[in-house]
């Protein structure tokens, strides 16, 4: 409650923010609030309104698909995304089907990217009263893992069936309802457990818990560092993520299983983008805006810190291979002036 107030009132403040000092009027979309990928976008209107760089009027709860279209038409300043959206528009396929390759290519040439954001990271987990006993038992089981459509839920099905082997119609039944609707689905009975993103700690979980005890499990060690498993690491948008169990932070109330004490799965990454035509001082000016920064943004939620912020790593960041995205040559600029070491594979 007190991260969506927060939020709420930094919207508020952006709005409403006439800066005399601000040299740039931009727009911005963003997911709802309560995500990392919200959280990013609306620390960097506080940010660059405060550098006195430019005003960001956020719009929120938009869908990125179209956010990103948006941006490679110069319909928008920048917008947040998970990186399998500007390789699926690369490919004209998905929600990008009816654009066609050509134009899709096009359109996804026009993106760059300021700085990376680990949207979540897959995992089992459901209500101790279910019964379950991890990954080896969901076979005729009911697992909500998603959205109807898009990216989180071809992931949940792909984890599911690289840990598990099952898929969906076959060895389990999938339920999808719209993230608006994720808690209810998860503490009403519909499942008897749950494939989806998370982070740590995680909104949902917690909301979730006032209908029981929950167990998380990771995914298994020999499968994670199998070659199915490592291969599907690579794919774009994707990456691996581990953690110390004992960092994790998921509150009373849940247990987090893992045989050696370390979490894995598989982690989302996005971040926030702008169109290839801005200019240099201004991309770099925005990017240095988010770095100088990056202190408070990580205290601004309790999430923050394992959220990717200043993790320009290429493996943990989703950049290069598949990934068609690079970043803009200002931002690279910004990163590198502080000491941080892009890869050539990910500059313009």
């Amino acid at each position: 409650m007190k991260l969506k107030k927060s939020l709420l009132a930094l919207g508020l403040a952006t709005a409403f923010s006439t800066s005399v000092q601000a040299v740039e009027n931009l727009t911005g979309e963003t997911a709802s609030p309560g995500g990392s990928i919200h959280l990013s976008m609306a620390h960097l209107a506080e940010a660059a309104s405060a550098a006195g760089v430019a005003n960001i009027q956020v719009a929120d709860g938009q869908t990125l698909t179209n956010s990103i279209q948006n941006v490679a038409e110069g319909k928008t300043d920048i917008a947040g995304t998970p990186y399998i959206l500007p390789f699926l528009l690369s490919k004209g396929r998905g929600p990008y089907s009816k654009l066609g390759e050509e134009k899709g290519a096009e359109l996804a040439g026009n993106l760059r990217a300021l700085y990376p954001v680990t949207l979540g990271i897959f995992a089992l987990y459901a209500f101790d009263s279910q019964g379950i006993k991890g990954w080896d038992d969901l076979e005729g089981r009911t697992i909500y893992n998603g959205p109807p459509r898009g990216a989180a839920l071809t992931n949940a099905r792909s984890v599911i069936q690289l840990t598990s082997g099952l898929k969906e119609g076959e060895g389990y039944k999938g339920i999808q309802t719209n993230w608006g609707q994720a808690t209810k689905t998860i503490t009403d009975g519909s499942a008897d457990a749950v494939v989806l993103p998370i982070l740590f700690p995680d909104s949902r979980i917690t909301q979730s818990l006032a209908s029981g005890n929950i167990t998380v499990w990771s995914v298994p060690k020999d499968k994670f560092e199998g070659e199915a498993w490592q291969r599907y690491l690579k794919a774009p948008g994707s990456a691996p993520f581990t953690l110390d169990a004992s960092q994790a932070g998921l509150g009373e109330g849940v247990t987090l299983v893992t045989e050696d004490g370390t979490f894995r799965g598989l982690a989302t990454i996005g971040g926030d983008i702008v169109n290839k035509d801005m200019s240099f001082e201004l991309a770099k000016a925005l990017t240095k805006a988010h770095i100088d920064t990056l202190d408070q943004l990580k205290k601004k939620a309790p999430f923050a810190r394992f959220a990717g912020y200043g993790v320009v790593d290429t493996v943990k960041s989703g950049m290069c291979g598949a990934n068609p995205l690079k970043y803009h040559a200002g931002a690279v600029a910004a990163w590198e002036e502080a000491g941080y070491t892009i890869d050539d594979c990910a500059k313009p």
